[in-house]
């Protein structure tokens, strides 16, 4: 979608009955015919838009499309997703993203893709992202605080995602398996990965991406037994830009508090009751080699607390856990 046809649906959802096609080319500029291009985008886009005769257009239903005109009236923050910017299709909106802070976006700006063509994960997995179903974005987010705090951060978006998948689908089993990831029937809903630009002692900027699958159906044949959407969980479709903005109604206030006071432990709690790896035997592989246990719960700053069978605690900072078979 275009800069001009995403005005245009600006215009159309402002609206509470018909818009003049007159009106239209006088306040951008363009011909009858130029906006009747950019409604038959629309159109093909899912737009249901009815055209009368004498009285212009109207915009009868939304596919829910996760672009600025359906997200932003669907927004309570103050700065998360304020500034908004679609992609059709783009490589990776963490690549975008982390561009446009290095521009100087603003805290809160969010990047999202209809389509991610080098989308990923931790340990710089394929994030599989096709067109249509799924929920792509990232958030610039520059936190005045200390680089060792900028780790909690994923657990902040993992809190938020998870009570904003809660509450579109009320009944679905999901658990926040630490440090990033969302489960659902044991198989992952949504993924988590930050990257940032740092110094020793100063955050210039935190990317936080947040791959959430939707109404995915068609599970490529190599993950069906790790992968699942809220669509395979609940047998129904929901609007991407719905959810999007709810778990951004959600993390901006999470975010905000922890900037406040500095402290998870408030959060802890949430993250403790909703844990899909408290009590299971696992085994955590990191940059510096693997560790075993049964994971006992949480430390106040987010380690994971693991303990070995000689009743040895260690406290995990990162690693990708695996339930032991």
């Amino acid at each position: 979608m275009n800069r001009l046809t995403a005005q245009i649906l600006d215009r159309l959802h402002a609206s509470d009955g018909f818009l003049s096609g007159g009106e239209l080319c006088r306040e951008f500029g363009m011909t009858r015919s130029a906006v009747w291009k950019h409604v038959s985008q629309l159109r093909e886009m899912g737009y249901t838009i009815k055209a009368v005769s004498g009285r212009g257009y109207r915009l009868a239903e939304s596919p829910g499309i996760p672009v600025a005109a359906e997200v932003s009236p669907r927004l309570s923050t103050e700065r998360f997703g304020r500034s908004l910017v679609f992609h059709g299709s783009t490589d990776s909106t963490n690549r975008q993203a982390k561009a446009l802070a290095r521009q100087g976006a603003g805290e809160g700006c969010v990047v999202v893709a209809d389509l991610q063509t080098g989308g990923r994960g931790r340990m710089r997995r394929e994030w599989v992202s096709p067109a249509g179903v799924n929920l792509y974005f990232s958030v610039v987010l520059r936190p005045s605080v200390s680089p060792v705090l900028l780790p909690q951060i994923p657990l902040l978006a993992a809190a938020a995602v998870h009570q904003a998948l809660k509450a579109a689908a009320d009944g679905l089993d999901a658990s926040i398996k630490w440090p990033n990831d969302i489960m659902a029937g044991g198989r992952k809903l949504c993924g988590i990965l930050c990257e940032m630009d740092s110094e020793p002692d100063l955050a210039h900027f935190v990317v936080t991406g947040i791959g959430v699958n939707v109404n995915l159906r068609d599970i490529p044949e190599d993950i069906q037994d790790i992968a699942t959407s809220l669509a395979l969980e609940t047998g129904r479709e929901f609007s991407r830009a719905a959810l999007l903005a709810s778990i951004l109604n959600r993390f901006e206030p999470l975010y905000d508090e922890w900037l406040r006071t500095g402290d998870l432990e408030p959060l802890l709690p949430y993250l403790e009751e909703h844990s899909w790896l408290n009590g299971r035997e696992i085994t955590v592989e990191g940059y510096n080699g693997s560790l075993g246990g049964t994971v006992t719960g949480l430390g106040r700053t987010g380690e994971l607390l693991l303990r070995d069978g000689d009743g040895k605690v260690h406290t995990v900072s990162s690693g990708e856990a695996t339930i032991r078979k």
